[in-house]
């Protein structure tokens, strides 16, 4: 699907902005880059800037004109930076991302163009968009770097990607820690660890013996809650032993 989804750069004018669209692509898992008369290229500083994406840059199609770019394509978007005279079917970068999913996921071929660095595209060159895409940014502040624009974009197209195959957006962080260590505490351990716990805290006097209220019981529901493995056991057995030493130290301090 996302091979069926090329990122089309209009006369950029520094080759850095390249590489750097380059990056923005992989990390995105796009691959097809199409440059249509770059000032400079192939250039030793777009070569810097892809950080590893040289594969990006290797396969790149230079190309004469938007047309040629174009060939081939059932859905083209445009970025465009400005109001224009003529009103355009206007998508934001989530509507972006999705629109293009949908169609990829159709077969179609579809074109993602980002403008010059300093001028965007011309009307001509958006009137040959199917849509027009307009990144909200800052209005006090609104000008995107070149690979800026393409991390955008192509973030959102990852993004609705991810949701079409059924693919988690997040991964969840698992500690490298042995197997015991991921075993939870069995109950004798957990009430070994609960007389620990009120007799340290009696040693600290946050707990009157004579009138205990409802602490050690509402202490153990939270724990109840908390699935403690027996690695994190043994930490807080830990502290407990350490916060019971110090108590002892500042104990015999009064005394002298």
């Amino acid at each position: 699907m996302l091979q069926n989804i090329r990122v089309v750069l209009v006369n950029t004018s520094h080759p850095g902005n390249i590489g750097g669209a380059a990056r923005a692509m992989k990390n995105m898992g796009l691959s097809r880059l199409v440059l249509v008369e770059p000032r400079l290229f192939p250039h030793h500083e777009a070569d810097a800037r892809a950080s590893g994406a040289d594969d990006i840059l290797a396969g790149a199609q230079v190309v004469a004109s938007l047309e040629d770019a174009l060939v081939g394509c059932n859905l083209v978007l445009g970025t465009s930076a400005r109001d224009r005279r003529i009103p355009w079917p206007l998508l934001d970068p989530r509507e972006c991302g999705t629109k293009v999913i949908e169609e990829a996921a159709q077969g179609s071929e579809i074109a993602l163009v980002f403008g010059r660095e300093d001028s965007g595209l011309t009307n001509e060159e958006l009137q040959r968009c199917h849509f027009h895409v307009h990144i909200p940014s800052d209005p006090t502040f609104s000008s995107l770097n070149l690979a800026a624009a393409v991390q955008v974009l192509g973030y959102e197209v990852r993004m609705a990607w991810l949701a079409a195959e059924g693919q988690p957006s997040k991964v969840e962080k698992t500690e490298v820690t042995s197997p015991r260590s991921e075993t939870l505490a069995t109950m004798d351990e957990l009430e070994r660890y609960f007389e620990h716990l009120e007799q340290t805290l009696v040693d600290i006097e946050f707990l009157d013996p004579d009138k205990p209220r409802h602490l050690m019981a509402r202490l153990r529901r939270l724990y109840g809650r908390s699935s403690v493995s027996r690695a994190e056991m043994n930490i807080l057995r830990g502290i407990l032993t350490e916060t019971q030493k110090a108590a002892r130290g500042e104990l015999i301090k009064r005394k002298k």
